[in-house]
């Protein structure tokens, strides 16, 4: 037994896309607000806690001390011999005169100040020792 309906002809089945568009727009807004970047480097370290803090806008460089005494500078793993060259190089291509200092607490203070010292022998105006913030 087939019933015909002669409005069968007339119905077209579609998909709302306005709906489906509104339904991704708020997903696509809602994974961006929740979503955090963090600009943490790949090298492990844990840094001191202070409760005075100052935030930088600038382009600086970064010189990372891990806890097994190891340095990086922008994330190039170097010797404290090679790290004046290196900054020269840097400051000679225009990079700001800042250079903050990330050392894991458990390095040696003397270490520290070595690369300190290394810095501003190669003409780095201003260093900044990173520290996390005080609970």
């Amino acid at each position: 037994m087939n019933f015909y309906n002669k409005f069968d002809e007339d119905i077209k089945l579609e998909v709302n896309m306005v709906s489906l568009i509104d339904v991704v727009l708020l997903l696509v807004i809602f994974f961006m607000i929740t979503t955090s970047f963090v600009a943490q480097p790949g090298i492990k370290i844990n840094l001191p806690q202070a409760s005075a803090k100052e935030v930088r806008q600038e382009k600086e460089m970064n010189v990372i001390i891990s806890k097994d005494k190891k340095i990086y500078l922008n994330d190039e793993l170097l010797s404290l011999s090679l790290l004046s060259g290196r900054l020269k190089e840097a400051l000679e291509k225009g990079s700001k005169s800042l250079l903050i200092i990330k050392a894991d607490e458990l390095v040696p203070h003397g270490l520290v100040v070595k690369v300190m010292d290394v810095a501003k022998k190669t003409g780095v105006e201003t260093l900044a020792i990173a520290t996390r913030p005080d609970k």
